[in-house]
């Protein structure tokens, strides 16, 4: 004969269909935060790139408006 359930049992199985849904929940948060941080290192490693040509174009400006006087003096000292 089996013994019908109690209310313990009923609320013990209550629990634990939540704790199934909460888990389910946390399991596709996990798999999104893993989507979002493959997304976050392209984002960085384009940035990266995007930093260093920047820098070299900088660079070149900076040589170009702004040259450096030792290479000057060398020119006229030669002519």
């Amino acid at each position: 004969m089996q013994a019908l359930p109690t209310s313990a049992t009923q609320a013990k199985d209550r629990h634990y269909t939540q704790l199934s849904h909460s888990l389910v929940r946390l399991s596709h948060a996990v798999g999104h935060t893993a989507d979002l941080c493959e997304l976050l290192k392209v984002n960085l490693d384009s940035m990266r790139i995007l930093a260093a040509s920047h820098a070299a174009q900088f660079m070149t400006v900076a040589f170009e408006l702004n040259p450096n006087p030792e290479v000057h003096e060398e020119n006229d000292e030669s002519q």
